[in-house]
């Protein structure tokens, strides 16, 4: 018997991931529940972790890396005077200390912490070493020194402080670990410490309060979860939109270079469309469109 492929289903359905539930399960029930031929998300987050989870259904995957490089918000908790195997309040505690920060030692601590920086992953992180993942070897006891990696932090400020722990914000861009920033603030103050509680807030063009409730993604609840799936052109805020013209739309969707209207940088990234709706991503080459990935709609 020929197995059943699912339905074609294009766009954005944007989930408040729960705690104690991974990324790709969140993604698994959403084409479950849609009964979609293809779905992908735009970053993961930690299982414990809360917040935003975009997922792209259909064409719209094509559209995840520009969501994936955008800037990210988070809303997180670090408990003072522990440093763990995890880096969260998930993981055995490893090191201890009775120093406590004041809000002004944190204040001045958080410039280190801004602009491009380098940092080291978590041990229990999916970075691949020597083509295993990195929390596979962690669990099996290996010990392994992970490189560091640039990260761009656009901000991190203290929200609050209470004597055993501290509220922050941070916006990121692409592959930053909260976790890291918890472990190094820690050591930098004297004091270590770990995540109690991580939420992203929003994800580039996705806000939490605009995302679906995990315990609502449900095959019974297919046809209201269909009215909350967002066109696939939301992704693309973020670069520029061109319109093809009539033969420019044609060529492209053929993927061939095509005549548009509107202008950019040589060589941006922009997104075109057409009386059809959304056509490609690809580079501006003055009037012409190469297109990189073309949305078949």
């Amino acid at each position: 018997m020929a197995r059943k492929k699912g339905r074609d289903i294009n766009g954005w359905l944007i989930v408040d991931k729960p705690a104690g539930v991974n990324s790709t399960a969140v993604v698994a029930k959403v084409r479950w529940a849609l009964d979609a031929k293809k779905a992908g998300h735009a970053g993961t987050l930690d299982p414990d972790a809360t917040g935003v989870l975009a997922i792209a259904l259909g064409e719209a995957t094509k559209t995840v890396p520009i969501v994936t490089d955008a800037l990210k918000c988070y809303d997180f908790v670090v408990n003072w005077g522990s440093e763990t195997t995890t880096d969260d309040a998930s993981g055995t505690v490893v090191r201890t200390s009775d120093d406590r920060p004041t809000a002004a030692q944190i204040e001045a601590a958080l410039a280190g912490f801004a602009g491009d920086i380098m940092q080291v992953p978590p041990a229990f992180s999916a970075v691949m070493v020597e083509g295993e993942r990195a929390y596979d070897l962690a669990r099996e006891g290996v010990e392994m020194e992970l490189a560091a990696r640039p990260l761009w932090v656009d901000s991190l400020t203290l929200m609050e402080a209470q004597a055993d722990t501290a509220r922050l914000e941070m916006v990121c861009g692409k592959g930053g670990y909260v976790r890291s920033i918890a472990r190094d603030l820690g050591r930098a103050l004297g004091c270590l410490g770990h995540v109690a509680h991580l939420r992203r807030t929003w994800s580039g063009p996705f806000e939490a309060s605009a995302a679906v409730a995990f315990d609502r993604v449900d095959r019974e609840a297919q046809e209201w979860l269909e009215t909350q799936i967002l066109p696939l052109e939301t992704g693309l805020t973020d670069l520029p939109m061109l319109r093809a013209t009539t033969e420019g739309g044609i060529r492209i969707r053929n993927g061939n270079p095509g005549e548009v209207t509107g202008g950019a940088e040589w060589g941006e990234l922009v997104w075109v469309q057409d009386a059809k709706g959304p056509v490609c991503i690809g580079r501006y080459q003055g009037g012409m469109v190469q297109p990189d990935r073309v949305f078949n709609l």
